[in-house]
């Protein structure tokens, strides 16, 4: 497999395997929200009588759902937990954080880099990827959708699972299989786990469901996971372990804020001289805070000017090189 390559962007952190241009793989993280490995001291804010399960805040006000609490662990009681999952943000629902009582000294969550080499891969800091294709990675993961050769997944996370459902012009069996390299694709560029469900069309004939079984099993070979068989309706289930927020749930939970990180990315590449104008819609130049701005101009050596435009889509900006 190759090495990630990551980048430090402003507010984000980047990590891509790549084919070519190609992204086959994909990882972001943002800075100051609670994420997997993190070990800090917590108030325990709330708890039902008999539970082991219940409610700690951190000294940042994020909040994370704990199990295994001691019996003796009372609301108010200060409790050291170690972060074992990080927030995710669903259609429909907020899940918090999860964490559990440990002894360990406190630690920040590890790197995207550290985080990579403890799994055994490769991966190298860069100033900025390669050509690759980015932007239409974040496109389709702002639109939960992918395309392939007669055919779309349409990826939606749901407070029970992610869902794949899987429309085209093929014949039901055809489209089955033809989908079953987009969707291991799909999987590692937009850095899915968890529970997954995949809608495929009904397949009547279980020699049918059970090439696609082995068609999908093939695929996903790489990818550690438990798996269902294909039952009559068409419907698969795939179950990874889950630590971090894919690209699209980090999209659904904060679009306007994933807008920003990729406007600062883009005048970042900004080549010709001058002065930097940013132009965004106001939503999104509120999402910037003034540390990535200083940020953006340290990194750039520029002076940064703004143009908002309520016209444009809350999502929406750009950057150009002006004249003084």
């Amino acid at each position: 497999m190759a090495e990630w390559l990551i980048e430090e962007g402003i507010g984000e952190s980047r990590a891509v395997q790549l084919s070519g241009e190609t992204i086959v793989a994909a990882r972001i993280e943002w800075p100051g929200v609670l994420a997997a490995g993190q070990v800090e001291d917590a108030v325990l804010v709330s708890r039902h009588a008999g539970s082991k399960r219940g409610t700690v805040r951190f000294a940042s006000g994020q909040e994370a759902l704990a199990d295994r609490l001691p019996a003796d662990a009372s609301e108010g009681a200060a409790l050291r937990v170690e972060v074992t999952r990080a927030a995710l943000a669903e259609k429909g629902r907020h899940k918090l954080a999860q964490a559990h009582p440990t002894s360990a000294a406190p630690r920040p969550a590890p790197t995207l880099a550290a985080r990579l080499q403890s799994e055994g891969h490769a991966a190298k800091l860069v100033r900025q990827f390669a050509r690759c294709d980015w932007d239409e990675l974040i496109g389709e993961a702002r639109l939960g959708t992918a395309e392939f050769a007669s055919g779309q997944l349409t990826i939606s996370p749901t407070p029970a699972m992610t869902v794949i459902d899987i429309d085209g012009t093929l014949p039901p069996r055809a489209l089955a299989l033809a989908a079953v390299p987009a969707l291991a694709a799909a999987i590692t560029r937009f850095d899915l786990a968890g529970s997954i469900g995949i809608d495929f069309p009904t397949l009547a004939d279980k020699a049918d469901r059970r090439a696609v079984d082995e068609a999908l099993a093939k695929a996903l070979d790489h990818w550690p996971h438990e798996r269902t068989a294909m039952n009559g309706f068409g419907f698969v289930q795939l179950v990874a372990r889950l630590e971090r927020a894919s690209l699209i749930h980090r999209l659904v939970a904060d679009p306007t804020g994933a807008a920003a990180r990729m406007l600062l990315r883009r005048a970042e590449r900004v080549n010709e001289p001058g002065e930097l104008l940013l132009t965004a819609h106001p939503a999104l130049r509120a999402s910037i805070t003034n540390g990535w701005e200083a940020e953006l101009a340290r990194r750039t050596g520029r002076t940064i000017r703004w143009q908002i435009d309520p016209a444009l889509a809350p999502g929406s900006g750009f950057a150009q090189a002006i004249a003084p």
